[in-house]
């Protein structure tokens, strides 16, 4: 079921920057993943997506409402976790959920306890309940983030960038809770980090320059290069000339050694193995620009 539909979204800046293109998607029930470099528009269209902004052109649908036009509506049903919130110093965890949950509406005042410890007792956070979240650590942090965007049980929710920064215990708990939450509503989460989408999204797209250049699944996506992706450990120079006569998508450092990612159609030369892509290639297939990787 398609529960979020965008169809030809565009957004100009005042300085004349298009931050999107013509962006149509359709995204159902579960994980979506939202790919790209910084500065490719992916902040943008979250922000249009959780009503923080308006764009220029375009119609986007939930659930049948066009909510460029009913934001009330959405508003009441949405989560977003930006990619940096603020809080206030010296307030502690269960205070400020209960304050976000009053502006969120939530005016009985026994059903709002129930429902921030709940959320506290979701992401772990319980024990630090009367901790002021200002003295939190980053990964505590994006959690209480996730539980402010979890309240009055939204039906979508949106992530900008959620596990920037977090070391890798914390990113290993908050993607379990991310596909937690994702099983019966919608989520989108918009990250330049590919690892990511890997690992939680069943459906994805990549944002280059406020354009989709590909959509699809991820096992998918990474099985149209099959046969087409070889690799070679090189030296600088033997990496200089490769560059000017072969395709180059990626480099790597292996145990000092520069490894090189070519994508051809058959052995680029001597010393070259083929080898089964992972999805950071095909991000980096794509970001090349060189060759379209087939959407599917």
């Amino acid at each position: 079921m398609q529960r979020l539909k965008i169809e030809g979204l565009s957004k100009t800046y005042p300085n004349g920057t298009r931050a999107l293109d013509n962006v149509s998607l359709e995204i159902p029930i579960g994980m979506f993943g939202l790919l790209g470099p910084n500065g490719a528009g992916k902040s943008t269209f979250m922000r249009i997506l959780a009503t923080l902004a308006q764009p220029d052109s375009g119609r986007l649908t939930f659930e049948g409402y066009d909510i460029t036009r009913e934001t009330t509506w959405l508003r009441s049903r949405l989560g977003y976790l930006p990619q940096d919130f603020g809080v206030y110093p010296g307030v502690s965890a269960e205070r400020l959920l209960d304050h976000l949950a009053v502006l969120k509406g939530l005016t009985s005042k026994p059903d709002r306890r129930e429902q921030v410890n709940a959320l506290l007792q979701r992401t772990n956070l319980y024990q630090y309940r009367r901790q002021a979240v200002s003295t939190f650590s980053g990964g505590m942090r994006q959690r209480f983030g996730i539980a402010q965007a979890l309240l009055g049980n939204p039906q979508l929710v949106i992530v900008d960038e959620p596990t920037a920064g977090l070391d890798p215990a914390e990113r290993h708990r908050f993607h379990d809770l991310l596909s937690e939450i994702s099983e019966q509503i919608v989520v989108i989460l918009s990250t330049h980090i590919v690892e990511d989408v890997h690992d939680l999204c069943p459906q994805m797209a990549i944002l280059v320059a406020g354009r989709v250049v590909l959509e699809g699944k991820p096992e998918t996506l990474t099985h149209s290069l099959r046969g087409q992706l070889w690799r070679k450990t090189v030296t600088p120079e033997e990496l200089a000339e490769l560059q000017d006569v072969v395709h180059v998508i990626a480099t790597r450092r292996v145990a000092g050694r520069i490894q090189v990612h070519v994508l051809a159609g058959e052995r680029p030369g001597p010393g070259f193995e083929a080898f089964d892509a992972g999805l950071e290639d095909v991000y980096f297939a794509t970001l090349s620009g060189r060759r379209e990787v087939a959407s599917c």
